[in-house]
C-alpha cells in the first residue's frame, strides 16, 4: 500500500468526532439502486480473477476465459500480477487489446492503489481510465497497534475522500474489499463511517460473501443490509470450516460445496436491486493456480474444468434465486 497510512502522525488528525464515525448516511433504496450499472432482472456479468491464470500470457488467458464463457477478466495490476504497476503504461494496453480481441470486457482490475497522491497509483488509474476500465479493487488497510481504531478510521476516512476525488477525475469506481482477519473492513460495520456516502459514484465496497460469512457467521445478513448501498462490485467464492494442523480454519471450496447460502444471498441481492460486476475467485486447491503461481502442478485442463464448473453454478444459482 502507499507508504505512511498506517503510520501517519497523530498531530495531523488530533481532533476526532466519534459521532461522525458511528453515523451512517441514509439513502432510500430507490436512490442508491440507481447507482448500480444493471437492474436485478438483467443477466450478471462475471469476470474471472486473472490471478488464477498467471501461468498464461495475455493472449492465451483471454482466449481461454472467452471460451469458458466469462464476460471479462478481473485483471491483476499489482506486484506479481499480470501487469506490474511500474509497467502499466506499456503492458496494460497489451492486456486490454488481447481481451478485446476475444470479445471480453476490459472492465475490472485488482490493484494495490490507495494513495491518490502517489505517482505510481496515479499512473495506474490514469492508464486504466484511458483504456476504458471502470472498476478496480483498492489495496487493503490495517489497524496499527500504536494508535486507536477510532484514530485510524479518521485517517482512512480522509484517505478514501482523496481517492474518491481522483476516481472522479478519471471516471473510475474504486472498491474496497472486506477481507476476513485483522483487515480494515473485515467486520463490515466499520466501513460505512469511513467510505464516502452511499450516493458516491466513485468509491464504495467490493463485497466478498465468503469473507463476510467467515466473519459474520449467522449475522452476515445484517452486514449485507448495512453495506448494500455502498456495493459497487462483488467477489464470489465459497468455504467451509475444517480442521488443519490441529486448528479450525476456513477451508476454501468450489461453489456450492461450502457454507455460503448462494440461493438466499442472491435473493437478497435481487431484493436490494444489486447487480454489479462480479469477480469469480477459485481459492481452493488448483495445483498452485489458486495462489497465482506462474507454474502449476496439475494439468491445465483440470483448472479450466473447475473454472467452467464454478461459472455454470454461479449463473444457474443467480437465475433460480427468488
Amino acid at each position: 500500500m502507499g507508504k505512511g497510512y498506517n503510520h501517519i502522525s497523530r498531530r495531523h488528525f488530533s481532533k476526532r468526532t466519534a459521532a461522525a464515525l458511528c453515523s451512517v448516511p441514509f439513502m432510500p433504496l430507490h436512490e442508491w439502486n440507481a447507482l448500480s450499472s444493471h437492474t436485478s432482472e438483467e443477466d450478471i456479468k462475471v469476470h474471472l480473477f486473472s490471478k488464477h491464470l498467471q501461468f498464461l500470457g495475455y493472449e492465451e488467458m483471454s482466449e481461454l476465459a472467452a471460451d469458458i464463457g466469462f464476460d471479462g477478466l478481473d485483471l491483476t495490476v499489482r506486484p506479481k500480477g499480470h501487469v506490474l504497476p511500474e509497467n502499466v503504461q506499456d503492458d496494460l494496453p497489451k492486456a486490454v487489446e488481447a481481451m478485446r480481441k476475444y470479445g471480453l470486457q476490459p472492465r475490472m482490475m485488482t490493484t494495490k492503489v490507495l494513495d491518490a497522491h502517489a505517482e505510481i497509483d496515479q499512473q495506474v488509474l490514469k492508464t486504466a481510465s484511458k483504456l476504458g476500465l471502470t472498476h478496480y479493487r483498492t489495496g487493503w488497510l490495517s489497524y496499527p497497534e500504536d494508535r486507536s481504531i477510532q484514530e485510524s478510521q479518521e485517517i482512512y476516512k480522509s484517505l478514501f475522500k482523496s481517492l474518491e476525488a481522483a476516481n472522479e477525475k478519471w471516471g473510475l469506481i474504486g472498491c474496497y474489499q472486506n477481507h476476513a482477519g485483522k483487515h480494515v473492513g473485515a467486520p463490515i460495520w466499520d466501513l460505512p463511517p469511513m467510505l464516502p456516502g452511499p450516493q458516491s459514484k466513485h468509491l464504495g465496497s467490493q463485497y466478498d460473501i465468503r469473507h463476510a460469512v467467515v466473519e459474520g457467521g449467522m449475522s452476515w445478513e445484517l452486514d449485507l443490509r448495512l453495506i448494500a448501498p455502498y456495493i459497487r462490485s462483488i467477489v464470489i467464492k465459497d468455504f467451509k470450516w475444517g480442521m488443519q494442523e490441529g486448528q479450525w480454519k476456513p477451508v476454501n471450496t468450489p461453489l456450492g460445496e461450502g457454507m455460503v447460502d448462494f440461493d438466499h444471498y442472491f435473493s437478497l441481492l435481487k431484493k436490494y436491486g444489486i447487480n454489479v460486476p462480479i469477480s469469480l475467485h477459485l481459492e481452493y486447491d488448483l495445483g498452485g493456480a489458486e495462489h497465482g503461481a506462474k507454474q502449476i502442478s496439475v494439468d491445465k485442463k483440470v483448472v479450466y474444468a473447475k473454472m467452467k464448473k464454478d461459472l455454470t453454478f454461479l449463473r444457474k444459482a443467480w437465475k433460480t434465486a427468488e
